[in-house]
């Protein structure tokens, strides 16, 4: 089995983790989770995040075959869809994504018309499914929990986990999302800690708790021993006591009422209207406010 080169980039402003990986042998690669930047008080898109990585690929001489997400994100714009214009890779996501189109689109009250058979990406991954990045074999894992659409990407001795698990010093992602599961992402981090010891799990984000630098690798192993979330809540019915208290204190992802209009678009902006321009728009009072 031919292992990954992996390299991480950060964007501090929403705390992701954007990832390109290949094989070393044929120098063919993969990119998740890339990010579209977006100011929410300008209401401004760009693609500075996006350009970062296209500049790594092409100065590495990596080929790029799959740009490929992780689930709708709630916290940042995909720039999956700008990426594949560029590099004319396919994009991917895991076949639940249709379930998560369906609840939002109910949300965001978006007209009959508007598809949710996951069309806007290339292909839609089932669970089990394996496909090569060059040499690299890839696994893709139903990882339910943190969304319903959440999946796994094993590349090799690399499991990019989303935000499923954060680093060992920050536990687990909340479950708490429309569609979400404590009980569903417990079983989900119990197939990710499964997986061989030294594979190693790069996380979706990471707050830097007490002001470390921020981080996005580490072991199962490291996980088993020092995960506080399963260090202190060793059983199932623990996790999910520990995990929904958390989630009950947590309030709504600044950016989420934005993100997922585009992130259920595959990262595109909702149709420009007959002034040119895109809009989004707020179900307000549909949350309550924490």
């Amino acid at each position: 089995m031919t292992n990954p080169i992996v390299k991480s980039f950060w964007d501090q402003p929403t705390g992701s983790w954007q990832y390109v990986f290949h094989d070393p042998d044929t120098m063919k690669g993969a990119i998740v989770d890339p990010v579209m930047d977006f100011d929410p008080l300008a209401g401004a898109t760009n693609m500075s995040n996006a350009q970062i990585i296209l500049d790594y690929v092409r100065d590495a001489g990596i080929e790029v075959v799959w740009i490929l997400d992780t689930h709708p994100h709630a916290d940042h714009f995909s720039a999956a869809p700008w990426l594949s214009q560029q590099l004319g890779a396919p994009t991917a996501i895991g076949d639940q994504v249709v379930k998560v189109q369906d609840l939002w689109k109910g949300i965001y009250n978006l007209p009959g018309a508007f598809p949710t058979d996951g069309s806007q990406w290339d292909k839609l991954f089932a669970d089990g499914e394996d496909f090569m990045v060059g040499n690299v074999p890839v696994k893709v894992m139903f990882s339910p929990g943190h969304t319903m659409a959440s999946i796994t990407y094993v590349a090799g001795d690399a499991a990019f986990v989303h935000d499923t698990l954060m680093m060992p010093d920050s536990g687990s992602s909340r479950a708490d999302f429309p569609g979400g599961s404590s009980k569903a992402l417990y079983d989900s981090i119990q197939a990710i800690l499964a997986l061989p010891d030294d594979t190693r799990v790069f996380v979706g984000h990471d707050y830097a708790p007490g002001g470390r630098e921020a981080l996005c690798e580490a072991t199962v192993a490291d996980h088993k021993a020092a995960n506080i979330h399963f260090r202190d809540a060793p059983d199932e019915a623990a996790y999910r006591a520990v995990r929904d208290a958390r989630d009950a204190t947590l309030p709504l992802p600044k950016l989420m009422l934005a993100a997922l209009q585009v992130n259920i678009r595959g990262g595109r902006l909702p149709e420009a209207e007959d002034n040119g321009r895109s809009y989004l728009k707020l179900p307000l009072n549909y949350f309550s406010s924490r």
